[in-house]
């Protein structure tokens, strides 16, 4: 079978973040500072000190994707943090502590310890699948079969003694055993930056991290704003912060403020949220030429990198490819496309087939998010930077909230609303019952709401998402026919 075609655009994406990464590795190793920072504190503060600085909310995400946030959500439950807490909150405590999701293996022969479940069905060289005759079921793909997942801690292996060419040999292995993907080999961090703009929860977060690992914690405080406009008094709040913050930097490396690398990384991140807007604004488009879950996987690209320009020219890349897409008639999307929703709220990363699957079968995809573009800030001054960081989904009114979530819909033309009542977080879901009420009144399309988590699959029910996807279509079908009644 021939492989999927990923487009340059999306090629040079996935090369920024894995060079983020590589960076920040590389820098630990050299004994450099590397930082962990929140999605929404300015990186452009951090890129004027030259800080690699890594992102736990994306760690977290990524960790969950890789089906392995229920281990490190436990893990941290263990430690004593509380099952009601977020996900990624978890996940990136129990990754401070030093847990890792690791391969099994039996340590007399040093080899991995297979799980029978794991594996794709083997296929032929027709793409058929290939049948055991014994047992009547398909055939697993030796290549694709995964050793069972255990919990270790890298303190644990660390300390372990190397005296004997087995002993060397025992903790080599039990290192590499450890989850090869990216976000399971991100630094330590040797200091925090938050700012509060995106969660409640960030601020004990953050602050148990930096308790836990002893290091520095720089926070910006941007308080919840109860009026469409921000103030000019609230502005002047978040610039004295900024300022605090540079100075806490120039204490913590040693170094004065760089004037000029700060104007670079602004302009930079200038254009990467520019290009990452217009990208998501190709949604619009009818039939659209990709699905809303690629926006959320390329959300790891704008928050990691946003102040690189190697991530402005992917973007750029990225909204060639999409406009190529385009004039072509083509979509990433492997279905004809009958209805398009607005996905409200953050995706189930754990889920993401289980997601898409119902979708997929009804013909809905996925056209309007609130989540991604919220990662745009776009400013000419510091005191316009400091605005566009006070405006963040969770720290606006409602009325602002809901105008945002409106108009995504009706420039994305909608024919309902999907909404993710999300345990992880309970600011982003707390007002979701009236943001449906409104959405019904003001829009005129059917919502439906089904619950879940954004990083521990155990809170997430596959047979209620499918039944509240179809009464969903079902909702949305008997829309359309009344339209189509009153129109003859």
């Amino acid at each position: 079978m021939a492989k999927k075609q990923v487009s340059p655009g999306v090629l040079a994406l996935r090369k920024v973040v894995d060079d983020v990464h590589k960076d920040a590795r590389e820098a630990k190793k050299r004994g450099e500072l590397v930082g962990w920072s929140s999605s929404k504190f300015p990186c452009e503060l951090a890129a004027a000190f030259d800080l690699n600085v890594m992102y736990p909310e994306n760690q977290a995400a990524g960790i969950a994707a890789n089906r392995d946030g229920e281990i490190m959500c436990q893990a941290a439950e263990d430690l004593g943090f509380d099952n009601d807490i977020c996900g990624y909150a978890r996940i990136s405590l129990a990754y401070a502590a030093g847990k890792r999701a690791s391969r099994k293996f039996d340590p007399e022969t040093l080899e991995y310890i297979i799980d029978p479940n794991s594996g794709k069905p083997l296929k032929d060289e027709n793409g058929k699948v290939v049948i055991d005759p014994e047992t009547g079921k398909p055939k697993k793909d030796p290549k694709t079969m995964q050793p069972y997942t255990v919990l270790d801690d890298i303190y644990e292996i660390e300390a372990l003694p190397e005296t004997t060419e087995k002993e060397i040999a025992y903790k080599n292995f039990r290192r590499e055993a450890i989850k090869p993907y990216r976000q399971m080999r991100m630094p330590q961090p040797d200091f925090v930056l938050c700012c509060n703009n995106i969660c409640n929860c960030m601020t004990k977060w953050y602050e148990n991290i930096c308790r836990m690992r002893n290091i520095p914690l720089i926070m910006i405080d941007i308080p919840y704003n109860n009026t469409v406009d921000v103030h000019d008094t609230n502005v002047a709040y978040v610039r004295a912060q900024f300022d605090a913050a540079i100075h806490q930097l120039e204490e913590l490396t040693g170094k004065k403020f760089d004037e000029k690398k700060f104007e670079h990384a602004c302009e930079n991140a200038n254009r990467t949220a520019k290009a990452w807007l217009r990208v998501c604004d190709y949604l619009q488009y009818k039939p659209a030429p990709y699905s809303g879950f690629d926006l959320f996987n390329h959300m790891a690209d704008v928050v990691t990198a946003r102040g690189k320009v190697e991530a402005a020219e992917a973007f750029e890349l990225l909204e060639k490819d999409l406009a190529e897409a385009v004039k072509e008639g083509k979509s990433t999307t492997p279905f004809p496309e009958k209805y398009r929703v607005m996905f409200e709220g953050i995706p189930c990363w754990p889920k993401l087939p289980n997601l898409f699957k119902p979708l997929k079968e009804h013909g809905v995809n996925v056209t309007a998010v609130v989540y991604a573009p919220a990662f745009g800030f776009v400013y000419n001054n510091m005191d316009e930077m400091a605005r566009a960081y006070y405006k963040a989904p969770n720290s606006v009114c409602i009325e602002q909230g809901v105008d945002w979530r409106e108009g995504i819909c009706r420039d994305n033309k909608v024919d309902g609303v999907l909404v993710h009542y999300n345990r992880s977080c309970k600011p982003w879901s707390g007002y979701m019952a009236e943001m449906q009420r409104r959405f019904t009144k003001d829009l005129g399309v059917p919502c439906a709401g089904f619950d879940g988590d954004q990083a521990d699959p155990r809170n997430f029910n596959e047979a209620q998402y499918a039944t509240r996807v179809q009464g969903l279509v079902e909702a949305m079908e008997a829309n359309q026919a009344k339209k189509e009644a009153e129109a003859k």
